[in-house]
Parts: C-alpha cells; structure tokens; sequence
C-alpha cells in the first residue's frame, strides 16, 4: 500500500512539473532565438542637436545677426534631440523607416555694443526648434540574424548600417525681450517670431547593438539639409539655415 501511494504521489508531481518545466525551457529558448523572422521594429531615441548656422554670403543672414549684434555664438544653439522610428522589414539587409524628430535650443543673450538708458545689457531670449518628418532608406551591410530550420531565426550581435531619407522639416525661430531700432536707436520690447516649413533631405550612419532577442541598443548620427524663408518679422534676412548634426541613442524593438 505505502509503495503504491509513493508511485502515485510521484506521478502526481510528475505531471504537476511538467508544464512548468517546459515552460522555463521555452522561455530559456526565446532567450536565444524568435520563432519567426522580425517584419518591423520601433525605435526612441534621444541626443543632441548641432545646428550649422550658416551664414547668408553675399546677403545678410539672422543667424550672422545673433552672432555679431548679440551675444549668441553658434555652440550656444546646442539643444535636446528626440527621435521616434517605425521601420518595415524590406529584406534581409533593408528596411523602409519613417522618423519623427524634434529638436530645441533657447539661450540668453544681450546687445554686444549697447546699453539702455541706466548703462543696464539690452537682453532677449532666442528660442529655436524644428519638427522633421521623414521617409527613407536604411541599409544593413552585414545579415542581422540566421535562420535555423523551418521556424528559429537567430539575431546577430551587432548590426551597423547607413540610410538616406527625405520629407519636410517645420521651424519656429522666436525672438523676446528688448531690442534696438536700427534707424533711430530707441529700445523697443517686442516678440519676434518666424514659422515656416521646407523640404529636407538626411544622410544617417549608426549601430544596433542587440540586448536580446526583441530589444536593441541603436546609437545614430545624422545630419539634415535644408533652409527655409522667414516671416514678415524678419524681412530682408537670407533664407534661415536648418542644416546639422544630431547624435542620439537609444532602444529599438523588434516586431
């Protein structure tokens, strides 16, 4: 009787552990390996934006403006980078990506060569950011992964890869404070604003680094072409440059 309740009492468990068994063993397994080859990933990112601030050349340029008259000089522009991608799973070494970012600097200046009537700095606030949306093409020179069998695909280490894209980029340029009339010199309060849009093209190089089978490690830099027009607030300005550098890092999930 006691050996026939211990060989039931050992089916018992038997049974019970059983699915808990082969449930730690698949999860173990997923570890190292999907069940399918990944169709699409999404990826957040966040750096720093490097704007050029080019000048106008033969016209004057707002950006030589803030550099000769106030005390504004290009590092000042450095500013928070975000970044969202949704990219589709063209083939094994292409993806098709459409990326979100945002962009923003605002810094504290003063006239360079002139005081108000108390011999106090004539100061304002610059405020720049831009809002590109774009469609391109990213490129994968090495195999992201191997398939084994008919359903495990199996992720490599590392991936880096190029891309190029293009879309449109949308710029608020805001100028607030106290500023000085060119013609009569008298002190002025105002709020000096420029929003436009124009199209831009982005050449991107990075790496993924894989952190298991779904989540990635992604560090990218880009860098974007384009100028736009500016509003009626600042007329007789060459077209605002929009070009730079944007470094970011940050997670991609396989889908």
């Amino acid at each position: 009787m006691r050996m026939q309740l211990a060989t039931a009492a050992s089916a018992i468990l038997a049974v019970g552990c059983a699915p808990a068994f082969a449930g730690s063993e698949l999860v173990a397994q997923e570890r190292d390996f999907l069940l399918s080859t990944p169709r699409a990933s999404i990826s957040l990112r966040a750096g720093v934006s490097v704007p050029r601030a080019e000048g106008g050349g033969s016209r004057p340029s707002l950006w030589d403006f803030a550099r000769e008259q106030l005390t504004v000089e290009t590092n000042d522009l450095t500013g928070a980078y975000l970044l969202g991608e949704i990219g589709v799973r063209a083939s094994e070494h292409v993806d098709f990506v459409l990326a979100v970012g945002y962009t923003s600097s605002a810094v504290r200046s003063e006239y360079r060569h002139w005081v108000d009537t108390d011999d106090l700095p004539i100061e304002q606030t610059t405020e720049f950011t831009t809002t590109p949306v774009t469609v391109g093409v990213r490129y994968y020179p090495l195999p992201r992964g191997r398939q084994v069998g008919s359903y495990a695909w199996i992720p490599n280490a590392v991936g880096p890869f190029v891309g190029i894209a293009g879309g449109g980029v949308r710029y608020r340029f805001e100028q607030d404070g106290d500023f000085v009339d060119d013609e009569t010199l008298d002190i002025y309060s105002d709020n000096l604003r420029s929003v436009e849009a124009s199209p831009t093209l982005h050449l991107f190089a990075g790496l993924d680094a894989s952190v298991n089978t779904r989540m990635l490690l992604t560090t990218e830099v880009r860098y974007g072409f384009a100028s736009a027009p500016l509003d009626d607030s600042f007329k007789g300005f060459a077209d605002l440059d929009l070009a730079g550098l944007h470094l970011s890092c940050g997670l991609t999930f396989r889908l």
